[in-house]
């Protein structure tokens, strides 16, 4: 007879957060209902713990845990570097019924992003294919060639805001949620990110310093989980990207 360990197993640890945390969390909500949180994202803020990160939005989900001691569940990611909306579920329903969309890419994002240099048209589409590689321990994706075993399809859709002598303003819509999708595309077609360091992206042009990743999810267009209803969440262009905006002419 197989004997049982007296020991029970162990529960689940519930998180907390102080109070300084959870007044910065409750300050980038910019929407609550039964079953989602929408939040406007700064930038340098991790979505997820790791290397390196002292603070990310899932552990400070804990503001929010319900009183069976769950926290509100991520359902998509944002980069590090890169602002903007990012939803939660609250509910476990409503986790996999937001899952199920950005799975099947249902959902409609829109960003903005300030690149280098000038297109040659106003609009434009990329579908190359991705191939995701690691390069010093980093996981980064990269255009893939003919024949590459692993390429993933990509497809992203972006028109021309504004410009300036040497940096255009685009709002761009990817179709397809890869690794660094809308970094790579514009990369490959030779126009990098501003501050987008790992991806051909510049730190400064002339004597103008660029802050960080300009990148900003700017719009999020969803089904909403309990009314079935489409619904879209939007945040501002945030200052830094304002100011640069404006220094650079652009």
């Amino acid at each position: 007879m197989t004997q049982r360990s007296s020991k029970r197993a162990p529960k689940s640890t519930i998180g907390t957060v102080t109070r300084e945390e959870d007044a910065y969390i409750r300050s980038l909500l910019i929407h609550e209902d039964n079953d989602i949180l929408v939040f406007s994202k700064p930038s340098g803020l991790a979505v997820q713990g790791g290397s390196g990160v002292k603070v990310d939005l899932d552990r400070l989900l804990w503001a929010f845990a319900n009183r069976k001691g769950r926290r509100p569940k991520l359902v998509h990611r944002l980069d590090r570097d890169t602002s903007g909306v990012i939803v939660v579920a609250k509910t476990t329903p409503a986790a996999a019924h937001l899952s199920e969309q950005f799975a099947a890419r249902t959902t409609q994002k829109t960003y903005l992003a300030i690149v280098s240099g000038v297109p040659d048209t106003i609009e434009g589409v990329i579908t190359v294919p991705l191939l995701r590689v690691v390069s010093a321990g980093i996981d980064l994706v990269r255009a893939a060639m003919d024949g590459e075993a692993e390429a993933m399809g990509a497809r992203t859709d972006w028109r021309l805001l504004s410009s300036g002598p040497k940096a255009t303003v685009l709002e761009v819509s990817p179709h397809s949620g890869r690794l660094h999708q809308i970094r790579a595309h514009l990369a490959h077609i030779g126009h990098p990110i501003l501050g987008d360091m790992k991806y051909g992206g510049i730190s400064s042009l002339g004597t103008t310093l660029v802050p960080r990743l300009m990148l900003h999810a700017q719009a999020l267009s969803l089904v909403h989980p309990a009314t079935g209803n489409s619904v879209q969440f939007h945040v501002d262009m945030p200052k830094d990207m304002a100011e640069l905006i404006e220094k650079l002419g652009t």
